[in-house]
């Protein structure tokens, strides 16, 4: 395979991975409603520990542990951040 082949297969991979952290967003944003709703805060150290577990469970490398632990970490802090201003936003 040659080098050109292999970045316009990261490129669509780089899409896909866009689409699916946007639709993350998405529903993470519609949580972030009901919990205002129910008066929950938007932090859940529980709920967070466990998606942390379950993608290092899950994860099969290359990428290790710790890799994996930072990325869910960034992505569940935008996530939250998302929550927050929608709830600054409800106001």
């Amino acid at each position: 395979m040659t080098l050109d082949r292999l970045r316009k297969e990261i490129d669509r991979i780089d899409l896909q991975v866009l689409r699916l952290l946007n639709r993350r967003a998405l529903v993470a944003r519609r949580i972030g409603e009901l919990k205002r709703k129910q008066g929950l805060p938007i932090f859940d150290a529980k709920r967070e520990g466990t998606v942390l577990s379950r993608m290092s469970r899950a994860n099969q490398g290359p990428l290790p542990e710790s890799a994996i632990q930072g990325i869910f970490l960034r992505i569940l802090r935008e996530n939250r951040r998302l929550q927050k201003k929608g709830a600054a936003r409800a106001r």
